[in-house]
């Protein structure tokens, strides 16, 4: 199955008071890299989180965002009265009370310990649970996405390969005609300078020459290669191939056009040439959009 490289998945959930939503996006990458961008208090969850990506996506350049933001209780925070009963005492034993009570309250709650929340690590515990379920999902629906426009990506493909097999197919049955035409249009050339002086042609002459002009317009290696790829470009395309193809496309699409540009620098009939053109149109197409194929 053909998979487009372009995508997008969300995934959102609540749990111990806090909301946590996973977003992955997809472009196009000749590789698979992912860039995670996550809140600090989650940085220490990154590089799991990054193989878990990398397990479920092969290629393409994939962006991750995770956030979370506290709901209900979980955002309350509680004072510790302790804690500033310590800071004031020490305040009235430097300073005295008169100066403790000209104090900026405010200022008193900035101090360390003063505030106290739930902490970090009962929230990246919560996360350690969540986030790979919502990755997980995330994933999956990116991969819904990508499939749908692979579907549409392989119809493309289907049709540029019908042409280019339709071209070649011409290209192979003109072939032969082409050194016979050659012969017959040397014969008249050269006879029509001949006849000038009263000379005629000599057969073995016109053979070897014929036989010359065959052995260098010979195209029937290149038309065997070029049909090999076209059977193994059907293979790729098959909805059944389970493994990403876009690589192997765009190494396969490159092994087509030098093919087809062999043919053209051989061949001096005006036919095949633009049989020639139609193909290299063709699998400049397939080499385009082998780029979003993963």
């Amino acid at each position: 199955m053909i998979r487009s490289m372009t995508g997008c998945g969300v995934a959102t959930t609540e749990a111990a008071g806090t909301q946590f939503a996973v977003e992955v996006r997809s472009v196009n990458g000749r590789h698979f890299k992912a860039n995670l961008r996550m809140p600090d208090e989650l940085l220490a969850l990154e590089a799991d989180l990054e193989m878990a990506v990398a397990k479920r996506i092969s290629r393409g350049s994939v962006t991750m965002t995770v956030r979370f933001s506290a709901t209900g209780s979980r955002s309350a925070v509680r004072l510790n009265v302790q804690t500033l009963h310590a800071y004031l005492r020490q305040l009235e034993e430097g300073l005295g009370k008169e100066a403790v009570a000209r104090v900026d309250p405010g200022a008193l709650l900035t101090l360390p310990g003063v505030i106290a929340g739930d902490g970090v690590d009962p929230l990246v515990e919560t996360a350690r649970k969540v986030l790979p379920v919502l990755l997980e999902d995330a994933c999956s629906r990116l991969l819904e996405m990508r499939a749908r426009e692979g579907e549409v990506l392989a119809s493309e493909l289907k049709a540029h390969g019908l042409k280019i097999s339709a071209a070649l197919e011409r290209i192979a049955v003109r072939a032969p005609s082409v050194v016979e035409q050659y012969r017959d249009r040397l014969r008249v050339r050269v006879q029509s300078l001949l006849n000038e002086v009263g000379a005629t042609i000599q057969d073995g002459d016109l053979v070897r020459e014929v036989a010359l002009f065959a052995e260098r317009s010979d195209i029937a290696e290149e038309v065997s290669r070029l049909q090999g790829h076209m059977v193994q470009y059907q293979e790729l395309l098959d909805p059944s191939r389970v493994e990403p193809v876009g690589r192997t496309l765009d190494f396969l699409s490159q092994e087509m056009l030098r093919e087809a540009n062999t043919i053209a620098s051989k061949s001096s009939d005006s036919e095949t040439t633009r049989a020639v053109v139609e193909m290299k149109t063709a699998i400049d197409r397939i080499k385009e959009q082998s780029q979003n194929a993963e």
